[in-house]
């Protein structure tokens, strides 16, 4: 079935989104993909009826798609259905034997199926894959076109007496979804929906280092409130940083978005009509970039912006840029770490980066360079926009040619390790040395190995105590300053304005704190007898409260495993305790990515000045309590 979901390309058949208040508020059906999908169940229960005669089994796949209230009331079905636990794809012994929750797989939290109550198509109107998007208020529904057989092929695994299958079995969750691509488009159309009805449509950050002109200043004022006509051209003109700084001093900005500030209502339904009718034509997604589609329906076209007749528009430039040019790029990486300090557990760090752009250059030009940094820094994922061509890659130079889009963009995203090690390490020890004081100690080295021009800009690390209250701590660091709030203490090792350059140092904590005396959360009787029934029973509770946080579930379920003369640490989630480290470094990235700026080509050539900086932000970098008890990955041995 061309189209479909086991060849290439992705088709939305539906959109529903409804709110906290269960009601479908919008929802919207794409005839042309419909009759697709009726034409290939006719010819799939035609089949099924010819194998049925010959002996096999049958199962008619439902043809049509439900009304809001039907789709309404299979939704509010499957959420007592699938209960607080089970509804995070956990089989437990009140799952029902064809729910998303006997399957048995967490994807099922995402991409989830509904029983639609049609009595004369009999028990066969199951709806899958719905896509499920939680954002704001909203829950959004995406329901790609797939084959009937894929449909099939999930019904068969909700009635499966095993559970939890394995990766590469016939018939898993896993290997099915690996062959619908259409799946993957269906989640970009249902993030791309939350951001607009919530008004997160941002375009991603690109970091300059000089300030704009007068008129920069004043056309990226301008364009921030929409005001188009103060500009010579009547449509978006790319907007250049703003800044109050005098023009002879350097700063530090941000490239405003030329996208709108949306969500000024609760759901502007016209808005999501354009973008929809715009992004998605016949149900096909071409183009998800909401700021092209705001600006095309606010500015139109003009007949000037013709490209040469020998060259082709692409869909994610449907302006032409003219005005002073330009180009900026940006590296983005966020830093994740677990650091054990312990001879059997290795330390993990992780980096998550990515190549923001903007290319502010008329026509359509092309923009090539290499981009070093690869083999020898052990680059794991690799991921590129659609506008660019990546040819095969060397030993440790990728060269990427791309004709670039309006707006900032996103070139590339990939996950590495740390070139030069972590830019924090050492050890966390606390111990209780009575019910309500707990000793600590922390000994850190930081930017160890980093030379000029890596800048640590701050450095804070905090002790979270979410299950006790702070009452005082008692210590002096040999570097920074100390706070405290009700449940936890932080330490500012550097503070902003106080960047470290060029030089490693060493920081040590030594300190007690004081907890409100601790008083027995006694868990209800249904926990503490062990039965997973009363666990999970939704029987007492109305439909607001079925979708329990399953952290809490495991929290409760992991403290009644523990014997109450073990809870050394009884103020720690689920018995561990760490502390978090929070940074920011400028100068270069950690993975080693680099673009060199004199290397950047144009073609056709022009003169453009080209602007690079980098930006490492800290994820969830964790030092693990080196006398309490941590979780670990298990590493496969080879």
């Amino acid at each position: 079935m061309p189209g479909g979901g086991g060849g290439g390309g992705c088709s939305i058949r539906a959109i529903w989104i409804l709110n906290n208040l269960d009601s479908v508020v919008f929802s919207r059906r794409f005839p042309v993909v419909e009759k697709r999908w009726r034409t290939a169940c006719k010819s799939e229960n035609d089949s099924d009826s010819k194998s049925t005669a010959e002996g096999g089994l049958s199962y008619t796949v439902f043809p049509s798609l439900p009304n809001d209230s039907e789709l309404l009331a299979a939704f509010l079905e499957r959420r007592k259905r699938e209960g607080s636990v089970r509804g995070f794809g956990i089989r437990v012994s009140q799952s029902a034997e064809g729910s998303d929750s006997w399957v048995d797989d967490p994807i099922t939290r995402h991409i989830i199926g509904l029983y639609v109550n049609k009595e004369e198509e009999g028990d066969n109107n199951l709806l899958w894959p719905l896509i499920l998007h939680v954002k704001g208020q909203y829950c959004i529904l995406v329901l790609p076109l797939v084959e009937p057989r894929h449909l099939k092929a999930y019904a068969r695994l909700c009635k499966r007496s095993d559970c939890g299958n394995a990766v590469g079995l016939d018939e898993s969750l896993s290997s099915l979804l690996l062959d619908l691509p259409s799946i993957t488009g269906a989640f970009m159309v249902a993030h791309a929906l939350g951001d607009i009805i919530t008004g997160d449509t941002v375009e991603p950050e690109v970091v300059v280092t000089a300030a704009p002109s007068v008129g920069g200043l004043l056309d990226s004022l301008t364009g921030s409130i929409g005001i188009s006509g103060i500009s010579s051209r009547a449509k978006p003109v790319a907007a250049p940083v703003a800044s109050t700084t005098p023009s002879g001093t350097a700063v530090t900005g941000t490239v405003t978005s030329d996208a709108p500030k949306a969500g000024i209502r609760p759901l502007d339904k016209d808005a999501l009509r354009t973008f929809i009718t715009s992004s998605m034509p016949f149900g096909t997604p071409l183009d998800l970039n909401y700021s092209n589609i705001f600006s095309i329906k606010v500015n139109g076209f003009s007949a000037s912006d013709l490209p040469p007749s020998d060259l082709k528009q692409p869909a994610w430039k449907p302006y032409l840029y003219k005005g002073k040019q330009r180009m900026l790029f940006t590296i983005h990486e966020i830093v994740h770490a677990a650091m054990y300090d312990r001879d059997e557990i290795p330390d993990s760090i992780s980096i998550s980066g990515q190549i923001n752009s903007r290319a502010e250059l008329e026509g359509l030009p092309d923009v090539s360079f290499p981009l070093t940094g690869f083999t020898k820094n052990h680059v794991e994922v690799l991921s590129f926009h659609p506008c660019a061509q990546i040819p095969e890659h060397g030993l440790d130079k990728q060269n990427v040619m791309f004709s670039p889009p309006m707006g900032n963009f996103v070139l590339m995203r990939y996950q590495a390790t740390c070139s030069v090690g972590p830019p924090i390490k050492g050890f966390y020890q606390l111990s209780m040395v009575s019910a309500d004081k707990g000793a600590f100690l922390f000994k850190l080295r930081l930017m160890e190995g980093y030379k000029s021009p890596l800048t640590m800009e701050f450095c804070t690390v905090t002790m979270p105590f979410p299950r006790r209250r702070v009452l005082s701590f008692d210590g002096t660091p040999s570097i920074g300053t100390v706070s405290t709030t009700e449940h936890s203490v932080e330490w500012k090792i550097i503070l902003s304005g106080r960047g470290l350059t060029g030089k490693s140092i060493e920081a040590t904590f030594p300190g007690t704190v004081r907890f409100a005396p601790w008083q027995i959360q006694r868990l209800p009787s249904s926990l503490a007898s062990g039965s997973m029934i009363d666990e999970d029973s939704d029987n007492d509770t109305d439909g607001s409260n079925n979708m329990v946080n399953v952290e809490e579930f495991l929290m409760e379920k992991m403290s009644k495993d523990l014997p109450s003369v073990d809870l050394e640490e009884p103020f720690c989630w689920q018995a561990y305790n760490y502390a978090k480290v929070s940074f920011k470094i400028v100068g270069a990235s950690l993975s080693g990515m680099l673009i060199d700026p004199k290397s950047v080509s144009i073609y056709p050539a022009v003169k453009a000045p080209v602007e690079f900086s980098t930006q490492v932000a800290s994820g969830d970098y964790i030092l693990w309590n080196t006398l309490g008890t941590c979780p670990s990955a298990a590493v496969a041995k080879v």
